[in-house]
C-alpha cells in the first residue's frame, strides 16, 4: 500500500492567475486565494462532488495585483502583499480592511505573520524587508547587508522565543530545477533533488515528509526518505496553448492543516484540489 494523489475538484471564482492560498486549522472549511484580479477570495469548503467550494466573500480595495495573503495563527485575520505597493490587514468576520500599510516603494512580494500575530514581516521588488507593527507602523528596515534585488519571499520561523526571519531574493536570478535541503544546525548542504523543470514554489507536507513543487509542468512531489517521486500531478487545461512558454502552470501551493488535500492555483484562474489516496 502506498499513497498518492487523485484530483477532487476544482474552486472557480477569480479572474486572473492564482498567486496564493492560505489556509487554517482554527477553521479547517475555509481557505483564502489571492489573485492577480486584485481580490481575495474567502472559501468555503463544501467538498461535493460537483463542486469543492463556493466563494463566500471577496475581500476587495488593492487596485493592483494581490501577490500574497496569510492567516493569523487564531484565524480571525488576513494580511495581503499587493503590487499596489501596500499591505492590507482584513478581518475576516466582516471582511474589511482594518489597516493598510503605507511604506515600500515598489510592489509587495511576500507577507508573514510572526507566531504571535504581533508582528509583521514584508518583502518588496524595491530589495528592502520590512518590519511593522499590527498599527501598521514601520518598526524596522532591512537593507543594510541585505538583498541586492528584488525581496521575493520573507517568512517568520515558528519559534516565537527565539524570531528569526527568513527571505529570499532574485540576487542571483537562479530560475532552475534544482531543490537544495539544507540542514540549518550544521548549516551544510544535505543533497539536491531535480523538479526536471523550473520551480515556481515549494511546500511541505505537514504530516508526510513529502516535499512537493510547483513547477511549469506538472505538481512533482518527493519522498524526502527515500528521495523517489511520489507523483507527478498534471492537469487538463481548456484551451491550453501548443507553445510550451504560453502553457498554463501552477504558480501556488498550500495542504489543507491536516495534510490530507492539497491545493493548488494555476494561470488558468482555478485551484485544483488534490487529495491524497492509498493505492
Amino acid at each position: 500500500m502506498s499513497d498518492t494523489l487523485a484530483l477532487r475538484g476544482t474552486l472557480e471564482g477569480h479572474s486572473n492567475w492564482v498567486t496564493a492560498i492560505a489556509t487554517t486549522s482554527e477553521n479547517p472549511d475555509m481557505i483564502l486565494s489571492a489573485s492577480r484580479d486584485k481580490t481575495i477570495i474567502v472559501w468555503q469548503l463544501t467538498r461535493d462532488e460537483t463542486n469543492y467550494g463556493v466563494p463566500r466573500k471577496a475581500l476587495t480595495g488593492h487596485n493592483h495585483f494581490v501577490q500574497d495573503v496569510v492567516i493569523s495563527s487564531d484565524g480571525q485575520f488576513a494580511l495581503s502583499a499587493s503590487w499596489d505597493k501596500t499591505l492590507r490587514l482584513w478581518d475576516l468576520n466582516t471582511g474589511t480592511t482594518t489597516r493598510r500599510f503605507v511604506g515600500h516603494e515598489k510592489d509587495v512580494l511576500s507577507v508573514s505573520f510572526s507566531p504571535d500575530n504581533r508582528q509583521i514581516v514584508s518583502g518588496s521588488r524595491d530589495k528592502t524587508i520590512k518590519l511593522w507593527n499590527t498599527l501598521g507602523e514601520c518598526k524596522f528596515n532591512i537593507q543594510e547587508d541585505g538583498h541586492s534585488e528584488w525581496v521575493s519571499c520573507v517568512r517568520f520561523s515558528p519559534n516565537p522565543s527565539n524570531p528569526v526571519i527568513v527571505s529570499c531574493g532574485w540576487d542571483k536570478l537562479v530560475k532552475d530545477s534544482i531543490t537544495m535541503l539544507w540542514d540549518l544546525n550544521e548549516g551544510k548542504h544535505l543533497y539536491s533533488l531535480d523538479a526536471g523543470d523550473i520551480i515556481n514554489a515549494l511546500v511541505f507536507s505537514p504530516n508526510r515528509y513529502w516535499l512537493c513543487a510547483a513547477t511549469s509542468s506538472y505538481i512533482r512531489i518527493w519522498d524526502l526518505e527515500t528521495k523517489v517521486v511520489v507523483d507527478d500531478l498534471t492537469a487538463a487545461y481548456e484551451n491550453q496553448r501548443d507553445n510550451k512558454k504560453d502553457q498554463h502552470q501552477c504558480i501556488s501551493l498550500a495542504w489543507s492543516p491536516d495534510g490530507t488535500t492539497l491545493f493548488a492555483g494555476y494561470t488558468d484562474n482555478k485551484i485544483r484540489v488534490w487529495q491524497v489516496t492509498r493505492v
